[in-house]
């Protein structure tokens, strides 16, 4: 089993940035892609970003490209840079594992966090 821990979420106003970050902890070995997810209320769990295992290879979806940044450091943990934040962001933000960024960006995921609310103010 693999444990991911989410912190760095809460209130922002808009035009803010947060940054999130996730650890992993337990069976941790192998190769594995990191990322994220978020739901909003009322809405599905949609895909955020992802990272290879070696941090060469990054994978955003469309409405986040520019805003956004995925970042890895000593493997087990991931960080989300959020800048220009919006109102529309708000949302719980995931952490996730899965074997590939290609399977991450298709929901194929092997272990999720419980997620840390992020909120943008107008």
């Amino acid at each position: 089993q693999v444990q991911l821990v989410e912190s760095g979420g809460g209130l922002v106003q808009t035009g803010g940035s947060l940054r999130l970050s996730c650890a992993a902890s337990g069976r941790t070995f192998g190769r594995y892609a990191m990322g994220w997810f978020r739901q909003a209320p009322g809405k599905e769990r949609e895909f955020v970003a992802a990272i290879s295992w070696s941090g060469g290879t990054t994978y955003y979806a469309d409405s986040m490209k520019g805003r956004f940044t995925v970042s890895r450091d000593n493997k087990n943990t991931v960080y989300l840079q959020m800048n220009s934040l919006k109102p529309d962001d708000t949302a719980v933000y995931y952490c996730a594992t899965a074997s590939t960024t290609q399977a991450m960006g298709l929901g194929t995921i092997d272990y999720w966090g419980r997620g840390t609310q992020v909120t943008v103010s107008s």
